[in-house]
């Protein structure tokens, strides 16, 4: 049985990350930050882990949890994950994900320099691609748009620099769009789950809004995607860089058209879409694809899960909380009344 260290558990991929090791019947300790964490995406597995307070920009609780766990493995999924926002706070999403990662690297270094740490980049780093260099490599030239993905490309460049410079054994993936159950409802194809879910309880009118929906896209199931993680940390070779994510053409495609599909399997009909400027960015990233045969050829990953799959939990998994906010609300409403 092996200590595995998981950063923000309590998100989208941590959480997914904790119920596959522990599936494997490994030790789980995952980092929380007090109040401001929501604990629903792992209440089913709540009691199975040992959940630690720590904010990742402060370097002494790092230090003191790095301290503490002694990790044979850090799988670092806390991040600002969002793009939208980082116009708005460069600073912090370089607070977060750049130094939140140096302050991990550090205390490897001093207290734990064995301990194997993964560290998952983005394909939004890639930014600028243009036709002709589709589908992107692990050379392919970065040109970030968005400050979230320059704290990204730093999260990934001080990585590399600690395996070279201190022999950390620093795993460095970039994984392209990963999308299922307990993905925020910021996020697109989860937006628009969530807005058909409401339509279908009666709560909005049959009009979603939307941002611009023609960048094209290779998508993975979030399940699929934390076998590959686990797999990097696994069999990759440290300090060099991995492309993840599924390239079959039956993977890609444009917010339109996942939308569109979307519509096609909800129980009302008539939905229409309308795009609210709010939504759409200062720049966009019109086409992430990428080219996994590095990694798929050193660890013999492969997705498994379809694109219809991807839709279909990410829109049950919605239906399932609107419900339980709608049940919510109504038992709030009805203590009212009595009191």
């Amino acid at each position: 049985m092996e200590r595995i260290l998981i950063t923000g558990i309590t998100g989208f991929v941590g959480s997914h990350m904790a119920d596959y090791v522990l599936e494997k019947g490994h030790e789980v300790y995952g980092l929380k930050r007090w109040h401001h964490s929501r604990l629903d995406r792992i209440r089913h597995v709540k009691e199975r882990i040992t959940l630690l307070d720590c904010d990742i920009t402060d370097p002494i609780a790092v230090r003191k949890v790095v301290e503490r766990t002694r990790p044979d493995k850090i799988f670092h999924c806390a991040a600002e994950s969002f793009v939208s926002p980082s116009w708005d706070h460069p600073s912090h999403y370089m607070d977060v994900n750049y130094k939140g990662t140096l302050h991990f690297l550090e205390a490897l270094r001093v207290l734990s320099p064995k301990t194997r740490i993964h560290i998952p980049g983005s394909g939004e780093e890639y930014g600028e691609i243009f036709e002709h260099e589709i589908p992107i490599r692990e050379e392919t030239v970065l040109r970030p748009v968005n400050p979230y993905a320059v704290s990204k490309v730093a999260q990934d460049l001080i990585g590399y620099v600690y395996f070279r410079s201190y022999g950390i054994p620093v795993i460095r993936t970039r994984s392209f769009n990963h999308e299922g159950p307990r993905r925020d409802n910021v996020f697109g194809i989860a937006w628009y789950a969530y807005q058909i879910a409401r339509v279908e309880a009666g709560l909005m009118p049959p009009v979603l809004e939307v941002g611009f929906l023609d960048d094209l896209r290779n998508f993975t199931h979030i399940r699929d995607m934390v076998e590959a993680y686990w797999l990097s940390v696994e069999k990759c070779e440290p300090g060099e860089l991995y492309l993840i994510g599924s390239e079959a053409p039956e993977h890609i495609h444009t917010f339109r058209e996942a939308l569109e599909r979307l519509i096609e399997k909800s129980k009302v009909k008539g939905i229409r879409y309308e795009i609210n400027p709010k939504y759409v960015r200062p720049t966009n990233v019109p086409r992430l694809v990428g080219d996994i045969r590095k990694f798929r050829d050193r660890t013999g990953w492969e997705a498994r899960l379809s694109f219809e799959q991807i839709l279909d939990d990410t829109l049950d998994y919605w239906r399932e909380e609107v419900d339980r906010e709608s049940r919510s609300f109504q038992s709030v409403r009805l203590r009212n009344e009595h009191d």
